[in-house]
């Protein structure tokens, strides 16, 4: 039986991750340790300084130099965590949970699984009476969203599953059709998921799409459209800027999080329904198959990770995840 995480609040714990930040703002992010010890230029701290000290506590390590300790956020260990491929940000996850209504105790189904940053949005938006199935085609990428997301909760969920293999072939074979809530399509061509999505949706259910490019943002909506079992799809993309604010000098940040992606949306019709007939002016913008040739994956801005940089990352978070479940457990490591 899986242990439950435990919460991220209280006193501070062997096993908890632990956000530092210097008085310039420099991060340095540890798993507490027994005997663990912080060394940097200014000093040395040791961890054993943090244990039952309240989050928001501030720490002075052998030199005197105070750090502002704090557990991390979901948003700051998804942009710190290993990657074996892209992340969705926490802007166009939050999003996503929104715009797909992701709600407790829903079953969803998430394509694919990358290096686990959306899983651990969707595992909350869930909660503990729902259900998250991540297909993954690349082993290596599912084992590093693996150990992220057993680094972060401290334990593996035992309501999330992944499953290797193509959504195609795999949907049909691990959920029932017509008993899935949600169906989340993070991947290069999600077109050719879309009936497979079609039939384990519930009549009402939402599929949600996240592209990078135009042309993959309307080479989808043509498809949801030509399908005929779906509402007329909805897209939007998510731009945040942060401001300075100090006393009257308030302006916008110099740098901001601009496009990462597009979100698309479309609801799952009852079978055998057919919506009112849109009106909309005649265009001559229509998909051809010239413009479904001229596509290729490089041009949409896909990047292969080597082999060895892949091999990397999956140790980079393999060990991040056992020296949390060691740490929690009590088991001693060597010093850091």
């Amino acid at each position: 039986m899986t242990t439950p995480p435990t919460p991220p609040r209280g006193p501070f714990r062997y096993g908890d991750r632990v956000q530092l930040t210097d008085p310039k703002g420099k991060l340095h992010t540890i798993t507490l340790r027994e005997r663990g010890e912080l060394h940097t230029h200014h000093g040395v701290l040791r961890h054993d300084a943090l244990i039952d000290l309240p989050d928001g506590s501030v720490v002075a390590n052998s030199a005197g130099h105070e750090y502002l300790a704090l557990r991390p956020l979901l948003r700051d260990f998804v942009m710190s965590m290993p990657r074996g491929a892209a992340i969705v940000y926490p802007k166009d996850a939050a999003q996503i949970v929104a715009q797909a209504d992701i709600f407790p105790g829903a079953v969803v189904v998430e394509a694919g699984v990358g290096s686990g940053a959306l899983s651990l949005s969707l595992l909350r938006a869930v909660g503990a009476t729902g259900r998250l199935v991540s297909f993954e085609r690349r082993p290596e990428f599912a084992e590093v969203a693996t150990a992220n997301v057993e680094t972060f909760t401290g334990a593996a969920p035992g309501n999330w599953e992944v499953v290797l293999g193509d959504l195609v072939t795999a949907l049909p074979e691990t959920m029932p059709a017509g008993s899935v809530d949600r169906v989340v399509l993070d991947m290069l061509a999600p077109w050719e998921c879309i009936d497979v999505a079609a039939d384990a949706l519930v009549s009402g259910g939402v599929v949600i799409c996240y592209v990078a490019t135009a042309t993959q943002l309307s080479r989808v909506a043509e498809f949801i459209r030509g399908t005929g079992l779906f509402t007329e799809p909805e897209a939007s993309e998510t731009l945040v800027r942060g401001w300075h604010v100090e006393g009257l000098a308030v302006r916008p940040d110099h740098r901001m999080v601009a496009h990462t992606g597009f979100l698309l949306t479309a609801r799952r019709l009852a079978p055998g329904a057919v919506p009112p007939e849109r009106k909309r002016r005649a265009s001559k913008a229509t998909g051809t198959d010239v413009d479904l040739e001229a596509w290729t994956p490089g041009a949409v801005g896909d990047r292969e990770i080597t082999d060895k940089n892949l091999r990397k990352r999956v140790r980079e978070a393999q060990r991040a995840a056992e020296g949390s479940l060691r740490a929690r457990s009590g088991d001693a490591e060597p010093t850091a």
